[in-house]
C-alpha cells in the first residue's frame, strides 16, 4: 500500500517488508533497520509475517533537535554527494544493546521518566555513528542541501496535479536547475518529474480506495489529461488497470488494510 515515510528509525524484530522508493527495492528482515531523512512517497509490503509470528517491528521518530546536538559531538563526515532519503542496515550489537534497553523502559513508567531521553540519546548516536550516519545527520541539518529539497518535495505533493516544470520546483528549493537536479535524484532516487508521476499515481490510488467510481474522473483530478495515459502509469506501477485495482482493493477489509 502507498505510504508517506517520515523522519523515523524503524528496526525490524520479526518478520520482513519491503519498500520501494521509484524503481528502487528496500527489503529489510529481522535484525535489520530502515532510516528514512524525510517524508517521501514510498509503497510498503510486509513480505513475511503469519498470526504465528506476526511482523513486529520498533519505531523511534528522529528528533531534529536532538540530532543537531549530537553532530556537534560525532565524527566528522566523509567527503562526498549527499546521502540517501531512505537507507537500509544491518544493526550492531552495540545498536541493538541500546534499543533493547530502550524497550525495557516501555514497561517500567518509573523507570522511563528518568531514563528515557538518555536511552533514546544513546539509540540516536549509534545511528549517527554508523553505517547509515550520514542520512540520519540530514534530519537535524537544518541549513543543509536536503531541507532545501525537502521543501521542494512538499511542494511538489501539494502542487501534484498543476502543470509540472522543473524549474518551478529548482526556485522553490532556492538552488540552480542543474544543482537541484543532481541532489533531489540523489536523495530521492528519482528526477522530479518521475517523483511528481509517483505522487499523482499514489493519490490516485488513495482516491479509488476511498470512492471507487468514474476512473477517468479520478484520472484528470491528479493532473492527467488523457483517460489512456493514465491507465497506461498506472498499471505500470500497480500491476494492473485502475479499475480492476479499486475492485480488487475494496475487497480487501479495514482490518486487512491496517496490519499492511
Amino acid at each position: 500500500m502507498p505510504a508517506r515515510s517520515t523522519a523515523v528509525f524503524a528496526l525490524v524484530a520479526q518478520g520482513a517488508k519491503r519498500a520501494t522508493l521509484g524503481t528502487r527495492l528496500f527489503s529489510y528482515s529481522a535484525g535489520q533497520f530502515i532510516v528514512a531523512s524525510m517524508q517521501l512517497p514510498v509503497i510498503a509490503h510486509v513480505s513475511e509475517a503469519s498470526p504465528g509470528e506476526p511482523y513486529l517491528v520498533l519505531g523511534l521518530a528522529l528528533r531534529p533537535p536532538l540530532i543537531a546536538e549530537l553532530v556537534l559531538d560525532a565524527p566528522p563526515q566523509a567527503p562526498g554527494g549527499p546521502a540517501p532519503g531512505i537507507a537500509v542496515s544491518t544493526a550492531g550489537d552495540d545498536l541493538l544493546d541500546a534499543v533493547v534497553r530502550l524497550l525495557r523502559l516501555l514497561d517500567r513508567p518509573d523507570d522511563q521518566r528518568v531514563f528515557w531521553a538518555a536511552m533514546e540519546r544513546e539509540v540516536v548516536w549509534r545511528l549517527l555513528t554508523g553505517e547509515q550516519g550520514g542520512t540520519v545527520r540530514q534530519v537535524g541539518l537544518g541549513d543543509s542541501n536536503v531541507v532545501h529539497i525537502e521543501r521542494a518535495i512538499r511542494w511538489i505533493q501539494e502542487h501534484h496535479a498543476d502543470l509540472f516544470r522543473v524549474e518551478d520546483a529548482a526556485r522553490v528549493a532556492g538552488m540552480s536547475r542543474t544543482s537541484f537536479h543532481r541532489h533531489f535524484r540523489a536523495v530521492t532516487t528519482m528526477t522530479p518529474i518521475q517523483f511528481q508521476k509517483l505522487v499523482r499515481l499514489q493519490e490516485a490510488r488513495a482516491r479509488l480506495l476511498a470512492a471507487p467510481g468514474d476512473v477517468a474522473a479520478v484520472g484528470f483530478a491528479v493532473g492527467y489529461e488523457s483517460a489512456s495515459q493514465f491507465s497506461r502509469e498506472y498499471r505500470r506501477l500497480f500491476g494492473m488497470p485502475p479499475g480492476q485495482d479499486a475492485a480488487r482493493l475494496s475487497r480487501v477489509s479495514p482490518a486487512r488494510l491496517a496490519d499492511v
